[in-house]
């Protein structure tokens, strides 16, 4: 037998260690949750992204399919002549529209979520803004569109289905058209109306800009001596802190950092409800509210009763708020212990791949069909996953007919983070089962009904979870979770409608909304709603400008809302 020399041994032990080390390192990295929150765009890793490049490979790409949409835009007029005299010329026209449409939707999706994940870099604001121009001017080359549809007549509308029954893609458009038509302007007016839409949603854009880029961060140092940049991510994570005078200290210097933009964020929001209110009178709604609705044919008493409801059961929100308490052994109650989990021994962190192994067995019962595109939506990279600096804070799912859609996170580990990601996947596959089996015209889908599909996956993970979870610590962990996600859904959702309808109607009574007044009539609500006043939670002044931290305000009645963003604009 030959000897083997001690080196040569040493060197294949070696070789055989690399893939147990490699797997030992995988298992770690796997635990691990990476925290890009100040670094850069540039330098968050290619894994953790989108793969953006579905949509268009390049920006060059981008710019070739803008061209493109301007050159269908040409056609527009020619199409235009005599549009309704016959049902092939009225499907030509409602056809390229819809190409033009379908164009403009993309570009859209790839400058926002470009420009979402890097709210700083100036490229993705200028292509936003050229398409948001290109709509405008195609919007008022259309300005004829809803009175000649008026002037066709359901009747003859009907008839034209019979003649041809590629019409009846676009049959929902056209009869909400006639719906509308005590409130549809003469194609001159419409004309000058659609162009306010140059500068739509500018209060919007520049309050996410300050709050998220802009704006300086305070710094607070911990009870364990660690200091801390309390930016977006920060905040969230640390508002849910164990230690009590942590929450305190975090949630009282961001929000008294916050209230030193209190003015200009009141000037923002006071500039988007009064377009809101513009819209309304020009098209003779009786207010905003009734103007907001009209579309999706839902009665302003829907709203109304939702609060008043809402209001009925405040006493149950308030007795869950005093369970909590005792929970955490507190002395007094206060808002910022409303995030802190009421069961305390429990901290526990999920990285994403845990996240993703936890999800698709609590989504299994929804058939094979579901778990292959929730396969795509992980193994393709649909997500964005971890915050970097300049990115948009909170998540949302956005679809993206004919690729595929794509979800915004801010990924932190908690079990929070791992029920958002349910969430967005929830709406992520109903837009992508919409977009597969519908065409371009229909697949939009109202978000009064797009928040069934997320919250039911949110519902199956808890019902998982309580089923296999061996750590009954952990299961009371998750039903406190549940029910603050309920206090969330419910309570919280309905203190900011009935905000919203307060605004409106100060501005509809010929009030400016001012920073005094955002912050009194926020104040008020919130410790209405939150038993301040009974003793139950103690909601101190700081919390007054939470509203200016809010972009849904920025949505005309979000609670309510019922158009995609990208629905035509024909209907």
């Amino acid at each position: 037998m030959s000897k083997i020399n001690p080196f040569v041994f040493w060197v294949l032990g070696g070789l055989l260690l690399l893939p147990l080390l490699a797997a030992a390192q995988d298992k770690k990295a796997e635990k691990t949750i990476p925290d890009y929150s100040l670094n850069d765009r540039k330098d968050v890793p290619a894994e953790y992204t989108w793969k953006i490049e579905d949509l268009f490979a390049s920006v060059a790409d981008w710019q070739a399919e803008k061209e493109s949409m301007v050159k269908l835009i040409e056609g527009l007029e020619t199409a235009a002549k005599n549009w309704t005299a016959a049902p092939a010329s009225m499907l030509a026209l409602l056809d390229l529209i819809n190409d033009i449409e379908l164009k403009g939707s993309r570009l859209m999706s790839y400058a926002s979520h470009q420009g979402n994940t890097d709210l700083g870099n100036t490229q993705f604001q200028a292509m936003e803004g050229e398409v948001r121009t290109i709509f405008v001017q195609m919007n008022s080359k259309l300005a004829f569109l809803q009175p000649d549809v008026l002037a066709l007549g359901g009747e003859k509308f009907a008839a034209y289905l019979q003649t041809e029954p590629k019409l009846a893609e676009y049959r929902f458009g056209i009869e909400s058209i006639l719906r509308e038509k005590d409130h549809v302007l003469p194609g001159d007016q419409q004309r000058i109306a659609s162009l306010t839409g140059l500068f739509a949603g500018v209060p919007g854009r520049a309050s996410g800009m300050l709050n998220d880029v802009e704006a300086p961060n305070t710094e607070v140092t911990l009870s364990d001596g660690k200091k801390v940049t309390l930016n977006q991510a920060a905040y969230v994570r640390l508002r849910a802190s164990k230690n009590a005078a942590d929450r305190t200290l975090v949630m009282k210097s961001f929000w008294e950092n916050q209230k030193k933009f209190q003015n200009t964020l009141a000037i923002l929001q006071d500039g988007a409800i009064k377009r809101h209110f513009f819209n309304a009178q020009i098209r003779n709604y009786p207010d905003c509210l009734a103007a907001r609705l009209f579309g999706e044919d839902i009665s302003p008493e829907v709203y109304q009763q939702l609060i008043r409801s809402v209001h009925e059961y405040l006493p149950a929100l308030q007795r869950y708020l005093s369970l909590k308490q005792k929970m955490l052994g507190l002395p007094r109650f206060r808002y910022e212990d409303v995030y802190a989990s009421a069961v305390q021994a429990v901290d526990k962190s999920f990285s994403f791949a845990e996240a993703r192994k936890i999800i698709e067995a609590a989504l299994k019962p929804l058939g094979k069909d579901y778990a292959t595109v929730l396969r795509q939506a992980f193994d393709n990279r649909w997500m964005d996953i971890y915050p970097n600096k300049g990115k948009e804070s909170g998540a949302y799912s956005g679809g993206v007919y004919g690729v595929h859609p794509y979800i915004k996170l801010n990924y932190n580990g908690d079990y929070d983070a791992v029920s958002t990601l349910a969430h967005e996947l929830g709406h992520a596959v109903h837009s992508h089962l919409s977009d597969s089996t519908q065409p371009y015209a229909t697949s939009n889908y109202a978000t009064f009904l797009a928040e069934i599909a997320s919250t039911f996956n949110e519902h199956l993970l808890m019902h998982y979870l309580l089923k296999n979870e061996k750590d009954d610590l952990f299961k009371l962990y998750i039903l406190d979770n549940y029910l603050d996600g309920f206090r969330g859904t419910l309570f919280r959702q309905t203190l900011f409608a009935e905000f919203e309808l307060a605004m409106h109607a100060r501005v509809e009574a010929g009030q400016t909304l001012t920073s005094d007044w955002l912050n009194k009539k926020y104040l008020e609500l919130t410790r209405q709603y939150y038993g301040h006043e009974k003793g139950v939670c103690q909601v101190d002044d700081y919390i007054q400008v939470e509203w200016s931290r809010i972009p849904h305000f920025y949505l005309n009645y979000y609670v309510s809302s019922t158009v995609p963003a990208s629905s035509p604009p024909w209907p």
